[in-house]
């Protein structure tokens, strides 16, 4: 009763892992590109554990999905692996549009093939669970109504277009062929394990460091925080009992601005380590230019995943930042080695102005 996790060494995928591996204890194959955010060491404590199965390997690659589908027989498949940042598919889409689309199709053709051959009870339980994001509904409004399942598809990034080719491709393997398919769409993530290009991490590590800590624009870009953990149970809770076909918003119901975040984790970390001369590190603040096409505002209603699954965030956001600035304080190592060549060049393009 194997399920087969793609992208399973990144930040939501291996957090889905180990959470997987603790409260349900059934195997995971993973399998992961390894590509610059995927990290084995984020899955050290499963070293030894012969329920978690790591295969390196490119979703592309049909032929490998074939022969795990056929080796391990898994009684579900859940996708987490995309390329996910912003600012990098601007740089470069081509990938984004290779592993996102091209990726998610050569899944879906591999999973139908596979399911279609399975006896009919085994058929009958088989999922394929595709994680995607908030970002494809586009941007709202400062008094927009936040985004339901039903919101129009408007993305705005090669990033989110990629994101919400992928997601439209799940539905129409579901309407043509049948395949059991669930979509969840979810807010920003945050927690441990986070590579340290986004918001949150970045804000952590440059603090620590003494470096600037930029914020695009004016930092009143708003966005709805979502734990990690909380991320991995509603996933879990969808795979359980979601109704096929369906997509199911995961949010954090918090709405913040990248300014106020960037001042509360200072606020956390002048608590946790001060500094030797007692200044705060908001001191390190540095506004930057905005990126091209910075959508404003991001919100999710995730009353559907409540009133159909009875699913609701355990940590609220003033719990789930505490513990994730506590975790970077107490895993140095981690994040020493994650700082490798190829991100601190990408840092330091990125943000030269």
């Amino acid at each position: 009763m194997s399920i087969l996790v793609t992208g399973g060494a990144g930040f939501i995928g291996s957090n889905f892992v180990l959470d997987w591996i603790a409260h349900v204890g059934t195997p995971v194959v993973n399998l992961d590109k390894l590509t610059y955010a995927g990290n084995l060491e984020n899955l050290a404590n499963l070293h030894d554990d012969p329920r978690h199965i790591f295969v390196r390997g490119d979703i592309c690659d049909r032929a490998l999905i074939d022969d795990l589908l056929q080796r391990h027989k898994p009684r579900a498949i859940i996708h987490f692996a995309a390329e996910s940042h912003v600012d990098r598919s601007i740089h470069g889409p081509g990938e984004f549009v290779r592993t996102n689309v091209e990726g998610t199709f050569t899944l879906l053709e591999a999973a139908r093939a596979f399911w279609s051959s399975l006896p009919t009870e085994e058929k009958d339980n088989f999922r394929f669970l595709h994680v995607s994001t908030d970002e494809v509904y586009g941007s709202l409004g400062p008094t927009d109504a936040p985004f339901t399942e039903s919101h129009p598809y408007e993305p705005n990034s090669p990033y989110s277009a990629s994101k919400a080719a992928s997601d439209h491709l799940v539905r129409a393997w579901h309407h043509t062929y049948g395949l059991p398919v669930l979509t969840t769409n979810c807010s920003n993530n945050y927690g441990p394990y986070h590579f340290p290009e986004k918001l949150i991490p970045l804000t952590i590590v440059n603090a620590l460091a003494g470096k600037p800590l930029p914020v695009y624009g004016d930092g009143q870009q708003v966005r709805d925080w979502l734990y990690v953990k909380d991320h991995c149970s509603a996933i879990r809770r969808v795979l359980e009992a979601g109704k096929l076909g369906e997509t199911y918003n995961v949010g954090g119901w918090n709405e913040k601005p990248n300014l106020d975040i960037v001042h509360t984790v200072c606020t956390l970390v002048d608590e946790l380590r001060p500094k030797p001369d007692g200044t705060s590190y908001s001191t390190q603040i540095t506004h930057v230019s905005d990126r091209p096409g910075h959508d404003r505002r991001y919100a999710i209603d995730a009353r559907k995943i409540e009133r159909e699954l009875g699913w609701r965030p355990a940590e609220t956001f003033q719990s789930g930042i505490r513990k994730t600035v506590q975790w970077h304080l107490d895993n140095p190592d981690w994040v020493a080695n994650v700082q490798s060549g190829n991100y601190k060049d990408w840092v330091a393009r990125q943000y030269a102005q």
